[in-house]
């Protein structure tokens, strides 16, 4: 008989929780690692930033092994800015960054924004694929990213559902 993994589950954390840290902490070292140093890693987060109004972090548990993260926060006025999104590399292929995206893409609506912006870089392949998969288009960078040349910065209109 086939044992069944359990399943994913998607609750929202305190940033400065332990699980929480170490996927953050996991992403910066993958992202420092890919990019041979050249970067910092942190991609402009600190856990405070999804402590106010209108933000929010997310992990997703395979049983209690916390395997996925991703936040957003206030960027602008109506604009959700979408952070941190990492998969664990032993539980990526399995649908769960489409999950926790479109988890943030709700929690975003639902906190009064129509519009969420997010940076990746060109090494993040998947992370392309999937952005561009669910409807973010390229934009010109902005903010903190406008003139760097290595940053690539999507948008996505958030469409009520009701």
């Amino acid at each position: 008989m086939l044992q069944q993994s359990p399943p994913f589950e998607i609750s929202l954390v305190d940033a400065r929780e332990p699980e929480a840290a170490d996927l953050i902490r996991a992403m910066t070292e993958e992202i420092r690692a890919t990019y041979d140093h050249k970067i910092d890693g942190h991609g402009h987060f600190k856990p405070e930033d999804v402590l106010v109004p209108g933000s929010g972090f997310l992990v997703g548990r395979v049983g209690d092994r916390a395997v996925a993260c991703g936040a957003f926060r206030p960027l602008a006025p109506g604009i959700a800015e979408i952070k941190r999104m990492f998969v664990a590399r032993d539980h990526r292929g399995r649908g769960y960054s489409k999950r926790i995206l479109t988890t943030l893409e709700r929690l975003a609506r639902e906190s009064g924004y129509t519009t969420v912006r997010l940076e990746t870089r060109p090494k993040q392949t998947a992370a392309i694929s999937l952005y561009e998969g669910l409807g973010y288009v390229r934009i010109a960078n902005y903010g903190m990213y406008a003139g760097r040349d290595g940053c690539l910065c999507y948008e996505k209109a958030l469409v009520s559902t009701g």
